[in-house]
């Protein structure tokens, strides 16, 4: 298993940007892919972005435009720089890592960071 330790939550106003970063504990180069997944209050997880080992990035549809996640390799994380935040996108954020064991595949998730858009 991957240990993730996420960072750069808070609490911003509509319209302004956040950060989140997460740290791994093994080489990144190494992990099949790399993401964020969010929950909002009585909503179940769901798919953010992700960053797959041969550069590929995948968005869901309702932060297209406004997010960007990008991996620093050498120091083993990734970010996700949110812009153009919304109420909507209120929810504490967790990273993913996805690994290829055996065939199949096996999750990791950080402990989860709070982002909260409102005036």
């Amino acid at each position: 298993q991957v240990q993730l330790v996420e960072s750069g939550g808070g609490l911003v106003q509509p319209g302004g940007s956040l950060r989140l970063s997460c740290a791994a504990s093994k080489t990144i180069s190494s992990i099949y892919a790399l993401g964020w997944y969010r929950q909002a209050p009585g909503k179940q997880r769901e798919f953010v972005a992700r960053r797959t080992m041969g550069g590929g990035t995948e968005y869901i549809d309702s932060v297209k435009g406004r997010f960007t996640i990008t991996s620093d390799l050498p120091k083993n994380t990734i970010s996700l720089q949110m812009n153009d935040l919304k109420p909507e996108d209120t929810a504490v954020y967790y990273c993913n890592a996805r690994e290829v064991i055996g065939g199949y595949f096996e999750d990791s998730w950080g402990q989860g960071t709070q982002v909260t858009v409102s005036s």
